[in-house]
């Protein structure tokens, strides 16, 4: 965490800083540095299979209603833009976001999965307002790939026998509105932006080479960003 807002503090230095880039609130260009809130769900959405013959598989199954959630977090993110014209342009943002997947109901005070680090790859098509001032809301949408590195056991697990957890890499979709504000004519500017994502994920835990459990989760997060642009 320490090392990413180290590079998005650079970032934010080297653009803003930079008198070769002659600023303007309608360039072909816009780099964002945000603050963002990752609130995911994370609920069980379906079991997939479950080995009765495993300890954590045996458990599960005993169990009337398990159910899963992951927790928040708050990390730094850049965003680039280009925009086409005054009403549409493209985007996509780089942050990485670190999770832990804990039991709810029946599996509360359970800790599942353990430092879920996931890159949220995300191009969406985005429609602008031009409202003729310096307020500029908009909207768009576009495929995201959430990509999965470095997952490991929660202490729970774990303790059941299981030494190797594997979330899938997946494909969705996501939404996004928000709003641009331009602070005069030299390409400064706040932003405020909140996109909900629809992903579906599988967990895999195993208990040496067996497949203990395998359960579907409805991570559809969503992701609330707050920070400063400069438009060029």
């Amino acid at each position: 965490m320490r090392k990413l807002t180290m590079m998005a503090a650079l970032a934010a230095a080297t653009v803003f800083a930079a008198p070769a880039m002659a600023g303007s609130p309608e360039g072909h260009f816009q780099v964002k540095v945000l603050g963002t809130a990752v609130l995911p769900d994370g609920k069980i959405d379906s079991v997939k299979s479950v080995d009765t013959t495993t300890t954590l598989g045996g458990a599960v199954a005993a169990l009337a209603s398990p159910q899963t959630k992951a927790n928040d977090n708050v990390v730094p993110t850049l965003a680039l833009e280009y925009f086409f014209n005054k009403t549409f342009s493209v985007e996509t943002i780089c942050c990485f976001t670190q999770h832990h997947v804990n039991g709810a109901g029946d599996l509360a005070s359970t800790e599942l999965v353990d430092h879920v680090l996931i890159l949220p790859a995300t191009l969406t098509a985005k429609a602008h307002l031009d409202t003729g001032g310096p307020i500029k809301p908009y909207v768009g949408a576009g495929p995201a790939l959430f990509l999965v590195f470095d997952e490991k056991p929660g202490a729970t697990a774990a303790a059941l026998g299981i030494d190797k957890v594997k979330m899938s890499n997946k494909l969705g979709v996501a939404a996004q509105a928000g709003v641009d504000i331009a602070l005069g004519d030299q390409g400064f500017g706040l932003s405020l932006d909140a996109k909900k994502y629809w992903m579906r994920p599988t967990a895999s835990f195993y208990e040496g080479d067996t497949l203990a459990l395998k359960t579907r989760h409805k991570l559809d997060p969503w992701v609330l960003s707050a920070g400063v642009s400069y438009r060029f």
